[in-house]
């Protein structure tokens, strides 16, 4: 298999090196093809280096720099000030064909922002969008965008998102004609401000791609749509409230299942089923949220993602980069805009 390389913002998030680094070696036992480039302080790096064999460490290389963009950081100030910073130096080895996708856990306004300075959008896209999966009833992920990039949106720009998400759910889940709903206040063609309303139309226009009509937020984990496209301040504040829903929900069965003697007796005989039941609920289980639109690869972590968090982040840079994911969305970009033109 032909070799990749990812270059990780080893000082980005809550813990730094003491996640991004045993989750990279974590990766390299998994994937033999896979090489990194961890970004970041030298000397916090390497102490996290001293167990692994050497032949992981042959596989890893560091690019030294100390400045680190802050989570209080402004977007626009990192972007200016940060130029030495673990995260912009990540994106840049993939501006500059070192690396075929980055990692960052950092903070997410100043990584969309170097982002899309540095890496620049596809032909087609005005914006960049973030999405992530959320776990389904059927168990298939549910690909929800925008998560926050862009708190408003025009009915193109909703458009973009759609054919964007249809080409992930094809690529990364390996679907065929992906469902693409519109998130919406109510089913009825009727519902929704101006913006849905207009790009419902486009979506209806378009053969290529799979749309579903509206969907209501209550019916976003049944399954029965791949793709759902909203604003990021929509999107932002779903994704916010499922998470701490799913919390909710695993402390209070972890708390039933503490209490009385019978109850605890009966949970040890089905503890591998409550097992399985806890990690779907997990948000961490569906950790990485991708920056799409990008001519290359960027994949964000939750900020204060443990070490297994952060390997499902490692891992879905892994196969956006071996399916070559932007370049099949500029494909079906420019497929569609000919159709229209024609």
């Amino acid at each position: 298999m032909t070799s990749l390389t990812l270059a990780l913002d080893a000082m980005g998030g809550d813990h730094g090196t003491h996640v991004t680094v045993p989750a990279a070696m974590q990766a390299l036992s998994l994937y033999p093809f896979l090489k990194f480039i961890l970004v970041g302080d030298r000397a916090q790096i390497t102490p996290h280096l001293s167990a692994a064999d050497s032949q992981i460490q042959s596989r890893i290389e560091i690019v030294h720099t100390t400045e680190v963009v802050t989570m209080s950081d402004r977007p626009v100030h990192a972007l200016r000030c940060r130029k030495q910073s673990s995260m912009r130096i990540a994106l840049e080895l993939v501006r500059d064909g070192k690396a075929n996708a980055c990692v960052s856990a950092g903070n997410t306004g100043a990584l969309m922002t170097m982002a899309k300075v540095l890496l620049k959008t596809l032909p087609g896209i005005d914006r960049p969008a973030l999405v992530s999966a959320l776990p389904a009833i059927n168990r298939k992920p549910v690909y929800l965008l925008d998560l926050g990039a862009n708190v408003s949106c025009d009915s193109e720009i909703l458009f973009q998102f759609a054919v964007m998400g249809s080409v992930l759910a094809e690529v990364v889940s390996t679907q065929d004609r992906p469902k693409v709903a519109l998130l919406n206040v109510g089913i009825e063609e009727i519902k929704g401000n101006d913006q849905v309303q207009q790009a419902a139309q486009l979506l209806t226009h378009t053969p290529q791609i799979n749309y579903a009509g509206f969907i209501e937020g209550d019916e976003i984990y049944n399954g029965n749509v791949d793709v759902i496209v909203c604003d990021g301040f929509v999107g932002n504040i779903t994704l916010k409230t499922s998470e701490g829903i799913a919390r909710l929900l695993v402390n209070q069965i972890k708390r039933g299942l503490r209490k009385g003697l019978f109850v605890r007796l009966i949970a040890r005989m089905i503890a591998p089923r409550i097992k399985a039941v806890l990690n779907q609920m997990n948000p961490d289980h569906y950790n990485g949220a991708s920056l799409l639109g990008l001519r290359g690869i960027v994949v964000k972590s939750h900020g204060n993602a443990d070490q297994t968090a952060y390997l499902q982040a490692i891992s879905l840079a892994v196969t956006e980069a071996q399916r070559r994911l932007p370049e099949k969305i500029k494909d079906r970009l420019e497929s569609i805009l000919l159709d229209i033109n024609n």
